[in-house]
């Protein structure tokens, strides 16, 4: 596993002190991504994460995830080798989760979560981060349990993405958060899980980008519910959306007539 690195707590200070007087609650990109319909669902994690879904809701969202071309599915882990064996002929890659929604279970319970839907057929793991540990700034703590997650999907072939829940956080969290997971090896930084009392803010994917650096994936999850707001927080510095209303968004930037949208709590 990595080992946590000596100046990070270093590192951590300086962003903030850089980062944290630019970042602006209203932020809003000069312009929207300039990107047609096929290439915003290219970026969209197709995500059914109610605990009330059943085996043929999670059916009609692997034929959803096919017919329009989503970057994954995001299912719960018993609902993994469902999608694995639904989308095995397609490039949609099944996405599970670990530690969800709290992120507060122990890390050798994560990076054994991780194994699993990785064995039952996910490429993609989205992690929640342990909140409560990073608000005692215990970064060491939070590393090793981002760390080990990575060290159980990379060995394994699978990515990465930790969710943040932006809306617990500080300003100042949210930066040491990014380094920590960027630090940790983590593939992406994820905003929200959608379970919490608010999603994914234009302001707090430009945080991300900027205190995550360029290389890192960013996703925007919970909230986004329509092609424009896709396509603003694509702007802002987003690589992936997380979104149950992925049609939704997509008929709305193709011109056809949107179904309506569900609710962002996943």
């Amino acid at each position: 596993m990595k080992t946590i690195p000596p100046a990070l707590a270093d590192q951590i200070a300086a962003a903030v002190a850089d980062l944290a007087p630019r970042y602006d609650a209203d932020y809003r990109p000069a312009a929207p991504a300039d990107m047609t319909a096929a290439q915003v669902a290219k970026t969209i994690d197709h995500t059914l994460l109610k605990p009330e879904a059943t085996a043929a809701d999670v059916r009609t969202l692997c034929d959803e995830a096919r017919t329009w071309g989503f970057a994954s599915v995001c299912v719960h882990p018993t609902r993994v080798a469902q999608c694995a064996e639904l989308l095995a002929d397609s490039d949609v890659a099944v996405c599970s989760v670990a530690g969800f929604p709290l992120g507060a279970t122990l890390p050798s319970v994560k990076a054994f979560e991780t194994e699993q839907v990785i064995a039952a057929g996910a490429t993609e793991v989205d992690m929640v981060l342990n909140v409560g540990r990073l608000k005692d700034g215990d970064y060491a703590t939070v590393f090793a349990d981002v760390a080990g997650v990575v060290d159980a999907a990379h060995a394994r072939g699978a990515l990465v993405k930790v969710i943040f829940e932006t809306c617990l956080l500080t300003t100042e969290e949210k930066i040491a958060a990014s380094i920590i997971c960027r630090e940790a090896g983590a593939d992406f930084i994820k905003t929200s899980t959608g379970f919490n009392k608010g999603g994914a803010t234009l302001a707090d994917v430009w945080l991300m980008r900027q205190a995550g650096g360029p290389v890192i994936g960013v996703k925007a999850a919970g909230g986004v519910r329509n092609g424009d707001g896709a396509l603003l927080m694509l702007a802002a510095g987003a690589t992936r959306i997380g979104a149950s209303a992925g049609i939704a968004i997509v008929q709305s930037l193709s011109g056809a007539q949107p179904a309506p949208a569900e609710e962002a709590t996943y």
